[in-house]
């Protein structure tokens, strides 16, 4: 028969009750591993149903719609009036009296011609659809990582409750143990009170966890529209994506030129220069084609011809419009225009700045959350060496009851800070890309492989 080492076997038995005491945390919530959801599930669920970014593609489509009604200006207008009016004539030569009534109808068009100011807001049209555009960018990029966010709050709400109850089992252990050692003498009741105190410090925390986990599970489902969301653990032993590029001035360059917030200055500056062309162009002339058909049918307005007398007129001919002086309005409007495109680009100066800080920060923040992970990992293993030393020596008498409990929650607390530190990682590499700009929603796959099937 094959003898395990003592340490291995508590270690398994550590994970058969963390495993047990998982599956109960899912019964107890109503929440079966069947039913269980992705990160892409959820995130595709969200997308359908959180109102803020609803409201973003309402947005777009609603500047889609806007630009259309600028490109209006570009297109032969044409109109349909009609009238008709009675009259009755009472003069004083009796063959002149009597009634009358006349009827027309008209049918006028114009083209432009040559209207630059027209040409300019159509061109501000379709730049604002892509600022719209951006915005809606943004906005589904902000949705990925508040997906995420929501995704990872609710598995660290579930590990803190797992590592909860798995310390208030190891304490209920720890206070059966002194108080059977207080009963035959080999203890103090000092130890006894100890354990009870830290088995309701326990209590308390395990009420906390189970509040915030509520609380967390609550946040994700009002996200996605959903009742009862249960999101897939990672898959253990978690094996974190290296970052890739490995230099902070790539991520920045690529932020120039990917992130929505630049493009969204960079397009607000060409609004403004293109207001300052048209501002321009309050000097220059107008020219539109234009034509009218009409068809009226009225009194002859001669003696010698009776009765109404229907006229059919055709017209076509050019309308020229040349502004010669405004009042200095149109001056003062270039300089306003001017002061507007100044204050747009440094906007966009602005936005270039804090867009390359924010992924700075980010790289950064990545980078220390990893060595983070790691360090956790090895305080995890040292904080199980520990224990198991300190159990140990309470046993031969060198350790005392404290030891090993303040040696419990030692543990447990850092399996908690490396379960949230590799959420904090996988989080950051997600907003590094959303700061940068590249973000989409195919990058929440290699996070989604990482969870359990």
């Amino acid at each position: 028969m094959k003898h395990l080492h003592p340490s291995i076997g508590q270690a398994r038995l550590r994970g058969h009750a963390l495993s047990r005491l998982t599956a109960g945390i899912c019964l107890a919530l109503g929440v079966g591993a069947v039913h269980a959801q992705s990160l892409v599930e959820l995130y595709e669920a969200a997308r359908g149903f959180d109102a803020t970014y609803l409201s973003a593609r309402s947005q777009f489509d609603a500047s889609v719609a806007r630009a259309e009604q600028a490109r209006a200006g570009l297109l032969p207008q044409v109109g349909l009036g009609a009238g008709a009016s009675w009259t009755n004539r009472d003069s004083s030569v009796a063959a002149l009296d009597g009634t009358s009534n006349s009827q027309n109808v008209t049918l006028s068009a114009s083209q432009p011609l040559y209207r630059p100011a027209n040409k300019i807001i159509n061109d501000q049209g379709q730049r604002s659809v892509e600022v719209a555009k951006v915005q809606l960018q943004a906005a589904e990029q902000d949705l990925i990582v508040r997906t995420t966010q929501a995704y990872f709050d609710v598995l660290a709400a579930e590990d803190t409750l797992t590592f909860v109850k798995a310390q208030k089992t190891a304490v209920s252990e720890q206070l059966a143990a002194a108080k059977r050692n207080f009963e035959v003498g080999t203890s103090t009741i000092t130890d006894s009170r100890e354990a009870q105190a830290r088995f309701d410090l326990t209590t308390a925390q395990e009420i906390a966890a189970e509040n915030d986990l509520r609380v967390k599970k609550l946040a994700l489902d009002q996200l996605v529209g959903q009742n009862g969301t249960a999101p897939k653990p990672l898959v253990a032993p978690v094996q974190l994506p290296p970052l890739s590029p490995a230099d902070p001035q790539a991520w920045v360059s690529q932020s120039e030129i990917l992130s929505p917030n630049v493009l969204q200055a960079q397009k607000g500056l060409e609004i403004a220069q293109l207001e300052t062309q048209k501002a321009e162009a309050g000097h220059l002339p107008t020219l539109d084609l234009v034509g009218q058909y009409q068809i009226a049918r009225g009194p002859s307005g001669f003696t010698t011809i009776p009765g109404n007398v229907r006229n059919n007129n055709a017209t076509v001919g050019l309308q020229f419009n040349m502004p010669l002086f405004a009042g200095y309005a149109i001056q003062n409007r270039v300089k306003e225009t001017l002061s507007l495109e100044e204050k747009a680009r440094a906007d966009l100066e602005a936005a270039k700045r804090a867009v390359a800080q924010a992924t700075r920060t980010a790289y950064f923040g990545v980078l220390s959350g990893q060595s983070q992970v790691k360090a956790l990992e090895a305080a995890e293993a040292s904080s199980q060496s520990a224990l198991d030393a300190n159990k140990l020596g309470y046993q031969v008498g060198v350790r005392i009851n404290i030891d090993v409990l303040n040696a419990q929650s030692q543990l447990f607390q850092t399996k908690r800070d490396l379960a949230l530190a590799r959420y904090n990682v996988l989080i950051g590499e997600l907003r590094l890309r959303q700061a940068s700009g590249q973000l989409t929603a195919d990058d929440l796959l290699p996070v989604n492989a990482l969870l359990a099937r």
